[in-house]
């Protein structure tokens, strides 16, 4: 019980900067029993008392605004937002993480530093830091990581652990802890195709399974993309969107993945069709409640973390209200969205009238809270 009441201590002062908090919440947590205070990434699949105590106390201690923060992340870097526009944003607590797009490993590295130094002083729940950190592209998107070899490159399973190995080590160094890899479309398409493991199919599970492991162990969570498959189509989803006319056939690259406790799946903005069971109805499957929930959140039992692919992708950028309909079609967190502050107050004006929609935001937040629990961000 002591522990117990040290925990909730800890969590009221951390949030009591950034949420409005009420008298009511503090008989949230009534568990009996002793409450674990360090969790890893190897818990947030389990069914744990403790772990569900944690993020209930944590999550009833946030206000509104400080629960659709957590949904959004945009981009820093060369590809993204300047450093300027992000403060702006870390200071007014309207997003929950960011990725590092595009850069150098000391610049990301010291940015990491400020914010965090800036949620600490704040008293906010800490950043998710995100990375396209893939061995196709890594090198390229994080200036002066150590050199990796391309996913085509790599001929062995027990190069694939030691490219992921590598990749961690520096992901580690840096401060990032969401590693949007494996790429587990087949190779057919040439946007996504040479960047996973799949030149032989044979390959393609065992190697990414084994790079989820390795990731994950090294405290960093890894994302299976870009479902339900991107490498049938022919065309590139960063211009247009894309389409499968019928069968899923990249489907089945998923299911031993959740097994085998993948974290994080990413959705790509591709519309599915002539599909008697999931058709998108010409929408993206970002914003496809049949797609994120019906098959990915139900039929396959995932239970991590769903994120978009970038909103500002031509396959999903003219959509109006977007961001909202992300989160109705069950995604938890969304990449890159356009118009930040719109979206955030969107997010937030719906949240506050519509009680279906509330509920929907929750569910996310409590897993996205859960998981920095999980990472050991929240202590």
């Amino acid at each position: 019980m002591i522990n117990k009441f040290f925990f909730f201590i800890f969590i009221f002062i951390s949030l009591l900067g950034c949420s409005q908090i009420q008298n009511e919440n503090f008989t949230t947590v009534t568990a009996s029993r002793k409450i674990q205070t360090e969790f890893s990434l190897n818990n947030f699949l389990e069914s744990n008392v403790d772990l569900d105590n944690q993020t209930n106390l944590v999550f009833n201690l946030m206000d509104d605004s400080s629960k659709v923060a957590q949904l959004l992340m945009p981009a820093i870097g060369r590809m993204g937002l300047t450093k300027l526009e992000i403060d702006e944003l870390v200071k007014k607590r309207m997003i929950g993480g960011m990725l590092m797009l595009n850069g150098t490993k000391e610049e990301f590295k010291s940015w990491i530093i400020e914010f965090n130094a800036i949620n600490k002083k704040k008293n906010c729940l800490p950043f998710l830091y995100s990375a396209d950190a893939e061995p196709s592209l890594i090198n390229r998107k994080i200036i002066g990581s150590t050199p990796v070899k391309k996913a085509q490159e790599v001929k062995t399973l027990e190069e694939a652990i030691e490219v992921a190995s590598l990749i961690s080590k520096d992901l580690n160094e840096i401060g990032i802890n969401y590693n949007f890899a494996p790429v587990i479309d087949v190779s057919g398409n040439t946007t996504v195709g040479y960047r996973g493991f799949g030149e032989k199919k044979e390959n393609l599970i065992p190697w990414s399974t084994a790079f989820v492991k390795e990731t994950q162990s090294k405290n960093i969570i890894a994302t299976a993309k870009h479902f339900p498959g991107h490498g049938l189509v022919s065309g590139d989803t960063h211009k247009t969107l894309q389409t499968i006319n019928g069968e899923l056939k990249e489907l089945e690259n998923y299911p031993p993945l959740i097994k085998s406790g993948v974290l994080s799946i990413m959705i790509a903005h591709i519309a599915i069709t002539n599909n008697k069971d999931y058709d998108s109805k010409g929408m993206p499957a970002t914003t496809s409640d049949t797609i994120v929930t019906k098959l990915l959140r139900n039929k396959l039992n995932f239970k991590g973390l769903i994120v978009t692919d970038a909103m500002n992708m031509g396959g999903v950028s003219q959509i109006k209200n977007a961001a909202v309909k992300t989160i109705d079609a069950g995604c938890d967190i969304i990449l890159m969205p356009l118009e930040i502050k719109i979206a955030y107050n969107e997010i937030l004006n719906k949240y506050k009238a519509n009680e279906v929609f509330k509920l929907k935001v929750d569910n996310s937040v409590k897993r996205i809270v859960r998981m920095k629990i999980c990472l050991g961000l929240i202590k």
